[in-house]
């Protein structure tokens, strides 16, 4: 068996160099993550694609301390990241996915989603008016994080005022690579999600948060609800902000859709699809675990193996998308992996795509003359194998 690819800092940089070679030669490989994990990687769609709706594939974790420390290549026993965060519906499979998901669906249905529509265009209003004046921002910390984070956090019933400290903890705990930071945030954030849970508990409010603590039907433990509090938090914006960090910087780098774009602004629920697809915000799924042998596009991995799905590659197949390395606002509709599949379907998606759409349409109005501040190979990504985002997205806005 050939030797495992690291997937180190360039791999950050440019995934889909790598991605291109795998599809090719190698579509079901072995890989070392940042994070020094031994894995199979799975690169193309169909394979991506039913590789998330195995269940021989398991998410629950409780199965697989031992394995996370048998395929470390640092010695270190990375079961240990984020166990007092990790009982929620991402991390289990049925039945106590199926539990867990249902307790939170009814928040994310299309029709409560289109409700908050005039929240989110006002939100949206606000930060392009603070943006207003200036002669260059970074998008990032201006306008792509504070948008999601503040429709979730008004969501879930937490001050806003906090969103600073979600932002660090996140950063800690997926992009920094250093593992005392990382428990540090960990345990911080369980502690303040641990106290804002039981404020919930004895002065509830018309928010998710006091209908999951008061929820009458399905009963949360104390650890799945802090731990669910924690997905919705944090995974409930970080996609939002890379879709529209990754989506501007995709149009600014190509002129012609971002013509076409401001020509037709019906364009835009297509545009936002196609960012989706063409710069996905989850690079790769979290570590999955096979809990019998599975054969994935012609290799058999074994039972007691961890695995991960290349979103980003998957939805640059170019035998499921042609011309899949071209941006193409007004391509023919054909559904993306970048929400994953399966039970395990991004539940927030219909808000992503919202809060995607009115982002990038009224960012287009009120900024004409918007374009890149920096050489585009001055960009850094994010030193995540899970998220696919930016550090900085330096923009002129006249």
């Amino acid at each position: 068996m050939a030797e495992p690819i690291v997937l180190d800092r360039e791999f950050i940089q440019d995934p889909y160099s790598l991605y291109r070679k795998l599809r090719e030669e190698a579509p079901v490989r072995q890989v070392v993550t940042p994070n020094g994990l031994r894995s199979w990687l799975v690169t193309r769609f169909e394979d991506a694609r039913e590789a998330l709706a195995d269940p021989r594939l398991s998410r629950d974790l409780r199965l697989a301390p031992d394995l996370f420390a048998r395929h470390s290549t640092t010695g270190r026993d990375a079961a240990e990241f984020g166990q007092e965060l990790a009982a929620h519906m991402l991390n289990s499979d049925p039945p106590d996915h199926t539990r867990l998901r249902r307790v939170v669906t009814r928040a994310f249905t299309m029709r409560r989603v289109e409700q908050l529509r005039p929240r989110i265009e006002q939100i949206t209003a606000d930060l392009l008016a603070g943006m207003a004046g200036r002669d260059e921002v970074d998008l990032l910390d201006a306008f792509a994080f504070p948008l999601p984070v503040t429709v979730m956090c008004e969501l879930l019933g937490v001050p806003v005022e906090d969103q600073g400290e979600f932002r660090h903890w996140t950063h800690a705990m997926i992009t920094s690579g250093d593992r005392d930071a990382a428990m540090a945030a960990i345990r911080d954030s369980a502690v303040y999600l641990s106290a804002l849970i039981a404020g919930k508990r004895d002065n509830p409010a018309d928010d998710l948060l006091s209908a999951l603590v008061h929820d009458e039907d399905e009963t949360l433990n104390d650890v799945e609800l802090i731990s669910m509090a924690f997905l919705l938090l944090i995974a409930g914006h970080e996609t939002t902000v890379n879709l529209i960090a990754n989506g501007m910087l995709a149009l600014l780098r190509h002129p012609d859709q971002l013509a076409a774009l401001r020509a037709d602004p019906g364009l835009v629920p297509g545009a936002v699809e196609e960012f989706l697809r063409y710069e996905s915000p989850i690079n790769n799924t979290p570590l999955r675990h096979t809990i019998a042998p599975v054969t994935i596009g012609g290799v058999e991995i074994p039972k007691g193996e961890l695995v991960l799905v290349a979103l980003g590659s998957a939805n640059r197949d170019t035998t499921r998308f042609p011309a899949a390395d071209h941006l193409d606002i007004t391509r023919e509709p054909t559904p993306h992996l970048a929400f994953g599949h399966g039970i395990h379907y991004c539940l927030g998606a219909p808000l992503a795509r919202l809060e995607g759409q009115i982002a990038i349409a009224r960012l287009l109005e009120a900024f004409p003359a918007l374009a890149l501040a920096t050489d585009p190979a001055n960009l850094n990504w994010r030193n995540s194998n899970i998220l696919h985002g930016l550090e900085s997205l330096p923009v002129r806005l006249r």
